[in-house]
C-alpha cells in the first residue's frame, strides 16, 4: 500500500511503551507525526529516538504528538529504552508501538521489498488534526533523519494550513513567506499590506500571526 498526500492516515490500534494506543484517538484533534524504525538495538535509530525524546517539547509546542514503530516486539522495545537513555541521555518519553506481525508496517506502506523484505525503512508521515497525510518521508536505513527539519516543516505546514502563503527554499519560523497565486493582487494588498512583487508570478509578505 502506498499513502499518498491527503490520503486518510489509517488508523490502528496497537501495544506500545505507553500502553495501547488506537492511534486516531491518541492524536485527538493534535497534529501527529509517525515514523518507523528498521529494527530495536540498531545504532541509527537509538541515537534518532534520543533526539526525538529530547525535543519532545519543541513537538508539544507545535501541539504535536509523536509516535515511533518497530515491527519488534514490546519486550524488545522495553529493553531497548534502557540503551537509548543511556547512549544519548534522553528517557524514551512516547509511544514506541510494537509492531512483530507487521500490521501497521503494512498498511503505511512501510516496507520497500527492494530494500529489505523484512525490516521497515525509515519512513515518516506528519499527520493534520484531520487525520490527512500532509507529509511523507522516507530515509534508507543507513542514513539518520534531520528532526530540526521535520520541526520545520510542520511549522511551514500550520502556517500555510492557516493563511493563504507558501514558504520559500530554506524558510524558518519568522521569515518571510510567499503570497499563493490563488490571491489576486487587490486581496493581497487587504490581506497583506505593504506586501513586494519580486515577479508577477512571486509576492512576497512578512509571516502572518494568529
Amino acid at each position: 500500500m502506498s499513502i499518498q498526500l491527503g490520503d486518510e492516515a489509517p488508523d490502528f490500534t496497537a501495544e506500545s511503551t505507553e500502553g495501547t494506543i488506537s492511534f486516531h484517538d491518541f492524536l485527538g484533534d493534535s497534529w501527529g507525526v509517525l515514523f518507523s524504525h528498521p529494527a530495536d538495538f540498531t545504532p541509527v535509530c537509538t541515537t534518532e529516538l534520543g533526539r526525538v525524546a529530547a525535543l519532545k517539547e519543541e513537538f508539544e509546542k507545535r501541539d504535536t504528538k509523536v509516535v515511533g514503530l518497530s515491527v519488534d516486539p514490546l519486550g524488545s522495545h522495553r529493553e531497548w529504552a534502557g540503551d537509548i537513555e543511556d547512549v544519548t541521555g534522553h528517557k524514551l518519553n512516547f509511544p514506541l508501538v510494537a509492531d512483530p506481525d507487521r500490521t501497521v508496517a503494512d498498511l503505511y506502506g512501510m516496507i520497500h521489498p527492494n530494500a529489505s523484505d523484512t525490516t521497515t525503512v525509515r519512513s515518516v508521515f506528519v499527520i493534520g488534526p484531520d487525520k490527512k497525510v500532509k507529509l511523507t518521508l522516507t530515509y534508507p536505513a543507513a542514513t539518520g533523519r534531520d528532526f530540526g527539519e521535520i520541526l520545520r516543516t510542520i511549522d511551514s505546514l500550520q502556517l500555510t494550513a492557516k493563511h493563504k502563503v507558501a514558504t520559500p527554499a530554506d524558510w524558518r519560523q519568522g521569515e518571510d513567506v510567499i503570497i499563493t497565486t490563488a490571491v489576486s493582487d487587490e486581496e493581497a494588498a487587504e490581506r497583506f499590506p505593504g506586501y513586494e512583487t519580486v515577479k508577477p508570478y512571486l509576492r512576497t509578505t512578512r509571516q502572518p500571526t494568529g
